[in-house]
């Protein structure tokens, strides 16, 4: 293990485009707080990662060539 994730595994990025997501509805007129803008951040990390699970078992079966067992 090298230590390295794919960028939508990172809580700091999803925290990150969910607090500039948070600015952009504050000048809109809509407040969302901290508390569940870290909740939004843990909610797209585990999604992400589900997302990520099923686009690589679609790839699998989807494959040109097979796997040996």
């Amino acid at each position: 293990m090298d230590g390295m994730k794919f960028w939508y595994q990172s809580k700091t990025v999803w925290g990150a485009l969910i607090a500039v997501a948070a600015s952009v509805l504050q000048a809109a007129g809509i407040e969302i707080g901290s508390d569940i803008q870290a909740d939004l951040a843990e909610i797209a990390v585990t999604l992400a990662g589900a997302a990520g699970g099923l686009l690589a078992i679609y790839g699998r079966i989807t494959a040109a060539s097979g796997i040996r067992g």
